[in-house]
């Protein structure tokens, strides 16, 4: 049986679903099990007026991803295990009301609140004036504009091989006459019964010039992954502290404290080792060693890392962030004097890949961080006390 492809949203065709089921009753040549669904629904009320959510459950795991925020995720759940923080934000935020100028142009920390999301793709890290980059874009934001960019194409595919698989591909630009024109076409795939995800992302260039492109996959996780006592563990040839605030943490970066009154952010700066598939595995797991958030993501398309720690009270936004990367999340200027801003030919193309497994037993988490001694076993590891001007 061919896969079969469901249009909910085509802006050049005028397509256009708001709500629809599908499901087992649906589509029953799809898969053997029937527990499996994808519901779209558009929210209403407050600020999350107008928003698309579209909720997959392949059986085991859920995931509602919000094509109106970049197609980013905001939250999951697996067998009833939490993926997701409790930001200050409560609702995904539709970005008609996010004003990223705001605040000193931390206006996108108005809408912030999901599992997952971009950062990029003009540019990432944080806001100022870029005076070396093009005079229409050197006035930059927080993180860019990606996540609040929405998608003008939302496609399902089911496709049956492999006991079936979803997968859910959106399309959105990013770009301004006279500027930068990008396009992101994201796919989330998942397998019906499995523990985990896959997200790939082809960014193009469609303007007629060679573009500077940055792009941050901010990936945020709250308990109960995160509580007093849990790790983090990455294979990497080197490592620094962001900045002098990151330094008086240097020797505990890898754990983390219960909920904090008054804690001020930490991030890290990785560069990260893979296996001989070329994929680095990062790992947050609890205390206890029994549950864990791998993400495993391709280090020729991703080869930096930050780990962002924010333990503040849980009403504040107790959360952790694994976040591969095409760069550090430093100002678009000091990425471009390292070297580290991706220059992309008008027409060409950059992909990026990674992989979200949920471990719920001790043996699969130990499995895991075996994998990681033995790659750590093989590079310096170097750590600096201090910021390292290599890095930020």
């Amino acid at each position: 049986m061919n896969p079969t492809r469901i249009l909910f949203t085509d802006v050049s065709s005028q397509t256009w679903i708001e709500e629809v089921m599908l499901n087992a009753e649906s589509h029953p040549g799809f898969s053997e099990s029937s527990s499996w669904s994808i519901q779209k629904k558009q929210l209403h009320g407050g600020l999350s007026e107008g928003v698309d959510l579209i909720e997959v459950n392949n059986g085991a795991l859920t995931l509602s991803i919000l094509p109106s925020r970049g197609m980013g995720v905001w939250k999951g759940a697996f067998q009833g295990i939490p993926l997701e923080w409790k930001s200050p934000v409560k609702t995904p935020i539709n970005p008609a009301f996010v004003n990223l100028s705001e605040r000193g142009g931390l206006g996108w920390l108005s809408g912030f609140n999901e599992l997952i999301c971009r950062c990029g793709l003009i540019s990432n890290g944080p806001p100022g004036t870029d005076s070396a980059g093009n005079p229409l874009e050197s006035e930059l934001t927080l993180h860019g504009r990606i996540a609040n960019t929405p998608a003008h194409y939302v496609c399902v595919e089911l496709d049956p091989a492999e006991g079936g698989m979803i997968k859910i591909t959106g399309r959105m630009e990013e770009g301004i006459l006279f500027g930068s024109h990008f396009l992101l076409e994201s796919t989330l795939e998942t397998q019906i019964g499995s523990s985990e995800f896959l997200i790939r992302d082809r960014i193009t260039n469609l303007g007629p010039d060679t573009a500077e492109s940055e792009l941050l996959y901010h990936i945020n996780i709250g308990p109960p992954f995160l509580e007093a006592g849990s790790e983090f563990t990455m294979p990497f040839e080197e490592m620094a502290p962001r900045d002098p605030r990151a330094a008086e943490g240097v020797k505990d970066f890898n754990t983390y404290l219960g909920p904090t009154p008054d804690y001020a952010e930490q991030a890290y700066f990785f560069l990260p080792v893979c296996d001989e598939k070329g994929m680095t595995p990062a790992l947050l797991c609890n205390k206890q060693g029994d549950l864990g958030f791998l993400v495993t993501f391709k280090k020729a398309s991703l080869p930096y890392f930050t780990l962002w720690k924010n333990t503040l009270p849980e009403s504040g936004g107790y959360v952790t962030g694994l976040e591969p990367a095409i760069n550090f999340p430093n100002f678009r200027g000091v990425e471009r004097e390292q070297g580290r801003l991706l220059e992309l030919g008008s027409g060409d193309s950059y992909e990026t890949e990674f992989r979200i497994s949920i471990l719920n037993h001790q043996d699969s988490v130990d499995e895991v961080k075996q994998k990681i001694t033995k790659l750590t076993e093989q590079s310096l590891s170097i750590i600096h006390d201090q910021p390292h001007d290599r890095f930020s």
